[in-house]
């Protein structure tokens, strides 16, 4: 059997994340002022939210609507799905926002019956992410910009992975790990609003509840012994290692610089999070997450470390040399680096998808007749 296997009809709802997250990455290379495939030029305005809510917030729908398995709940990756293709369309781009902020809703109503089928500390985590994803959708409808809301679209992010870890590693987990997980998720709930109300003062406590909330990754998570081992666990752990070591730098910037609006500071925060974090914990996750939604294998392959790498070289060099000691060509070449490493991804991972699963390797049974073999 080649472990190949047909598509499920609801993959089709993650094709406007991949549009969002190509064209996001184009309009970032533009931001950036560095060559881009195509001029985005208007599009630079909604990078952040193809990114985050067009790309990451529907691929998190889509997965939380798989374990519903209730057909309503496809409506809300659909519309998350739509608002980001709404933002690409010049005359349809203002019915962008408003359906940003059905989807966010949608998700935070998908939890519910998640949340009653049981009541699990993962899942009321994940659902405090929703909450402020939706904060932040309705901020940015009303006229706010980006930076303003850029606690709210980092919450989302950092309490959704927060909660998948606690779900996929619980049993590696002692008894008392969901239930500080889930007071470090009601603080960082308080502490964003907390930012845009009072943003030295409040942006200083949620970096220091960020950090803590990496402190507890990295005591509680797996992947401080995983990481010894190899193929496929010793890669997630990697990954996941690095995610935590580049959300205490997130951490670090809000306790240090406050909520920043703009400068080396806010670009060293927003991609600390959503890169150095984010797309470290997706590289992490792919193989187990993916095929539950789209029920075709995605097989490790050592080409995985590739993009990893190369995501975390870019990055070092984009925010050290470029933002920390100023030079533009580091943050311009790192820049580039970033947006090759998430699209090298993903195209290893289709690729990896369309060869199957490697062919085992040949195992020779050790018999009587064979004492020499067994070892």
């Amino acid at each position: 059997m080649s472990g190949r296997r047909t598509p499920a009809p609801r993959a089709l709802l993650a094709v406007p994340a991949a549009v969002a997250m190509v064209v996001g990455v184009d309009a970032g290379l533009s931001l950036l002022g560095v060559w881009a495939p195509v001029h985005s030029g208007r599009l630079g305005d909604a990078h952040g939210l193809l990114m985050v809510l067009g790309f990451v917030g529907t691929l998190v729908a889509l997965e939380r609507a798989v374990a519903l398995g209730s057909t309503w709940g496809y409506a809300v990756p659909a519309l998350l799905g739509s608002g980001a293709l709404a933002l690409l369309a010049p005359r349809v781009d203002r019915l962008g926002h408003p359906l940003l902020v059905a989807g966010t809703a949608g998700l935070c109503l998908l939890y519910v019956p998640l949340w009653r089928r049981q009541r699990d500390d993962a899942v009321l985590v994940s659902a405090l992410g929703a909450v402020l994803a939706l904060g932040g959708a309705v901020l940015v409808l009303g006229g706010a910009d980006v930076p303003l809301a850029l606690p709210w679209l980092a919450g989302f992010v950092v309490l959704t992975i927060a909660g998948e870890r606690l779900e996929l590693a619980r049993l590696a987990m002692p008894a008392g790990a969901g239930t500080s997980l889930v007071l470090l998720g009601l603080a960082v709930t308080v502490g964003v609003p907390a930012t845009t109300m009072w943003p030295r003062a409040g942006a200083g406590a949620l970096g220091l509840v960020v950090l803590l909330l990496a402190a507890w990754l990295a005591s509680y998570d797996v992947a401080r012994r995983t990481v010894r081992g190899s193929g496929l666990p010793r890669f997630a752990a990697a990954c996941m290692l690095a995610g935590q070591g580049w959300l205490a730098v997130a951490g670090g910037v809000w306790l240090v610089a406050g909520q920043p609006a703009d400068g080396v500071a806010y670009d060293t925060l927003v991609h600390a999070v959503f890169l150095g974090f984010a797309l470290s914990m997706i590289m992490a996750h792919a193989s187990s997450i993916l095929p539950a939604v789209t029920r075709v294998p995605l097989p490790y392959r050592p080409a995985m470390w590739a993009p990893w790498l190369l995501l975390q070289a870019s990055l070092v060099l984009r925010l050290w040399g470029g933002d920390a000691l100023g030079s533009d060509l580091a943050r311009e070449v790192g820049g580039a680096g970033n947006a090759v490493a998430l699209l090298l991804f993903f195209v290893v991972a289709a690729a990896s998808t369309a060869m199957g699963p490697p062919a085992p390797r040949a195992v020779v049974a050790a018999t009587d007749r064979e004492p020499e073999v067994a070892r």
